[in-house]
């Protein structure tokens, strides 16, 4: 009953060093503005493209809301600790965590909808209308919001119930699990093994069915007649695994080892690519190099 409990956090961020800091600070400040306005821009355009109102493109859309979520959970605060204060408020440790945790298991679902589009585009083109229909795409995206939302409560909540008094520096350049729960002054095997259980549902778990929709979707490509048609289905389909396979490996690299394990100062290395670089490299990989975006980019300049 004596124990002072922290109203407020300390998070330590990135180095100190002058030069280095500022490299930083202008490093997130890029990828802040390429994820901002690459996400922003591709709900611009599919939104004003009825050719693009297809469910493809829908979930597109869901994958750019959910990286500018994740982005501006995060990305704003730490760049205004590189230059101002470093603290955070208890309920805006935990805001930041509810609305990290929401993006990012809505992301995993997501990466697993947009493979099961493609699944049914390419190996089954007869029944895709039947199959992925407007009430299906709208089932899909409702389950992937409802699900990562039921999620990031239940982590959330059992934060909330914890005790933090041993101290209040998060080794860490946001309010992330992993760092909260090595704070703790109460036993955390509970939240430990729901984090550990959610990992193995939303990034193994949705990893696998992507896995092997996408060896599917080869084995249909490798049937093709068309050797142009093959080179740009594989164009495609090695950028999409490229990107998955580089958020998929460091979620669960993350949030797949008991917390005493936990290397805080390489973590938030690879932290940086789940959290920056990834919302970044999506609008690129999914859309911009897609030739009915382009088009619908370059009638709405036209119009503007």
């Amino acid at each position: 009953m004596n124990r002072t409990l922290v109203t407020q956090f300390f998070i330590l961020g990135f180095s100190e060093t002058p030069g280095l800091r500022t490299l930083l600070f202008y490093g997130f400040l890029l990828l802040y503005t390429v994820a901002l306005s690459g996400n922003l821009l591709i709900v611009v355009v599919i939104s004003s493209s009825p050719a693009l109102h297809t469910p493809m493109y829908f979930f597109l859309v869901n994958l750019a809301v959910v990286d500018i979520l994740c982005t501006s959970t995060i990305l704003p605060e730490l760049l205004v600790g590189m230059v101002a204060s470093k603290t955070i408020s208890y309920g805006g440790c935990m805001a930041q965590l509810f609305c990290f945790t929401w993006s990012m298991g809505a992301e995993l679902l997501l990466f697993s909808a947009m493979a099961y589009d493609r699944y049914v585009a390419i190996c089954r083109p007869l029944h895709y209308g039947a199959l992925m229909g407007p009430r299906v795409c709208a089932l899909l995206a409702g389950v992937v919001w409802t699900v990562s939302l039921i999620n990031t409560s239940v982590h959330t909540g059992l934060m909330l119930r914890l005790p933090f008094c041993r101290s209040n520096v998060v080794e860490h350049f946001f309010c992330e699990i992993p760092p909260l729960l090595k704070l703790s002054c109460a036993p955390t095997q509970l939240n430990e093994a729901m984090a550990f259980t959610a990992d193995i549902f939303l990034a193994v778990g949705n990893f696998s069915v992507i896995t092997l929709s996408y060896c599917c979707i080869i084995a249909s490509i490798l049937r093709m007649r068309s050797a142009v048609g093959k080179r740009r289905a594989f164009s495609t389909c090695s950028s999409h695994l490229l990107v998955v396979s580089l958020y998929y490996s460091t979620v669960i690299y993350t949030y797949i080892r008991p917390a005493s394990s936990y290397s805080l100062d390489k973590d938030k290395l690879v932290s940086v690519i789940y959290t920056s670089v990834a919302p970044s490299l999506n609008p690129l990989i999914y859309s911009l190099r897609n030739v009915e975006v382009k088009a619908a980019l370059r009638r709405l300049l036209s119009g503007c």
